[in-house]
């Protein structure tokens, strides 16, 4: 099936085919004015056009603020703007930032083929631009030395850092030499060696602000050696040096803000390093020595210091457990042998003499168990507790015991 886009798609995708030209988003028109309305709103809708064309105007109200003519019908005029698309008539026309009369016209040629030429000889590529350096000790500024512009930079400056030191080089800023004037100061302050210069001055027309778009102006920029902020005018004017500084200020009070660090800001995020550090140096520290008991703690394990202490406490558990061993074994031998030696004392015939019996001994020195083992007038030893009688059998009589 075929794609199929919406009216509101092709029209967003027109219009940032616009938005990513470059040409577009800063151009000059120049042409003859017609179907000019104020609208209540404050906006100012008009028609740019010349033999062969017309093209849709419009201006803000915010950016008719720095027009300094009213604009009517049949006026030759020179618009700065962009060209875009008004999405919801699918349409596209010129949002003017700044409408000046025709007469002015040559300068903006002059200012287009400057720009074109510097452009081609690489003085705008973004690789040759230097960083501004995060905390400089010294700035430059290439100004006049009256005007709200230098003031604005000295009051920035010390709010910020009152420790960075301000090198002005008083500088003709309008006028025949003016651009002279900027492109000397700019290479005297090079020449001195401070770490960042800032070239510019205050509003105006651009007659006024002409000399910064002088080549002389743009080539000093360029050839310096230190990071050069251009700070021209306000926020709508753009001039070449903008083009070929290493940093673009729309104001001089933006330029001394981008220039002059924050020391507060910095002393702060000295102060959060630093109890940063200090807390993961504690943390290493305690750490440390926690590893430190644990390595001890496992070389105590296996010292021979440890090794002998508990060999002795094994031989010491040991001898004990012998000793009761061996204890606890001669109880029970002592018990036994008691034990035997009762038996044996009942079973003595000492103990049955003691007990009134007699232990009767024939001539052949054997123990008579029986009368038959006797015979009368044979001699017998009758051996009592307390010793022994000889006796003669004069008669033996057989009696029947126990049976």
């Amino acid at each position: 099936m075929v794609q199929a886009y919406s009216v509101t798609q092709i029209n967003q995708y027109i219009k940032n085919l616009f938005t990513k030209d470059r040409i577009l988003n800063h151009i000059y028109i120049k042409g003859e004015v017609s179907n000019c309305k104020y609208h209540t709103s404050g906006h100012i809708y008009f028609t740019l056009k010349d033999a062969q064309g017309q093209l849709a105007c419009v201006m803000f109200a915010g950016q008719r603020r720095g027009l300094t003519f009213r604009l009517e019908e049949g006026q030759s005029v020179v618009v700065l703007g962009t060209v875009s698309v008004y999405e919801r008539d699918g349409k596209y026309q010129l949002y003017a930032r700044e409408i000046m009369l025709d007469g002015l016209g040559k300068l903006y040629e002059r200012y287009e083929k400057l720009k074109m030429q510097l452009e081609s000889e690489g003085l705008f590529d973004r690789s040759h631009k230097k960083p501004i350096p995060s905390y400089p000790r010294r700035i430059g500024i290439v100004t006049a030395t009256t005007g709200a512009a230098i003031q604005d930079i000295i009051n920035i400056s010390r709010r910020r850092n009152p420790y960075v030191q301000l090198i002005l080089y008083p500088a003709q800023v309008q006028g025949l030499g003016a651009a002279e004037s900027v492109a000397r100061g700019i290479a005297a302050l090079d020449r001195l060696g401070v770490d960042t210069i800032i070239a510019g001055r205050g509003g105006g027309s651009i007659e006024d602000l002409w000399a910064f778009n002088e080549e002389i102006v743009a080539r000093a920029i360029y050839d310096c050696k230190t990071p050069v902020i251009s700070a021209v005018g306000h926020e709508t004017d753009v001039t070449i040096a903008d083009f070929v500084a290493d940093l673009r200020a729309p104001t001089p009070s933006a330029a001394a803000e981008l220039a002059v660090n924050d020391y507060l800001a910095f002393l702060n995020t000295v102060k959060e390093y630093g109890c940063k550090l200090n807390k993961d140096l504690m943390y290493k520290i305690t750490y440390n020595r926690t590893r430190i008991k644990e390595m001890k703690l496992r070389l105590y394990y296996v010292s021979p210091m440890y090794q002998i202490k508990q060999k002795r406490q094994y031989l010491m558990e040991t001898e004990q457990k012998l000793l009761q061993r061996m204890s606890l074994n001669l109880k029970e031998k002592r018990h036994r042998l008691e034990l035997y030696i009762t038996k044996l004392e009942a079973l003595s015939p000492l103990s049955k003499l003691s007990q009134g019996y007699a232990l009767v001994v024939g001539e052949d020195n054997q123990p008579v168990q029986s009368v038959k083992k006797v015979k009368e007038n044979e001699i017998v030893t009758i051996s009592l507790l307390d010793g022994d009688i000889k006796a003669r059998v004069e008669e033996r009589q057989e009696i029947a015991r126990g049976k």
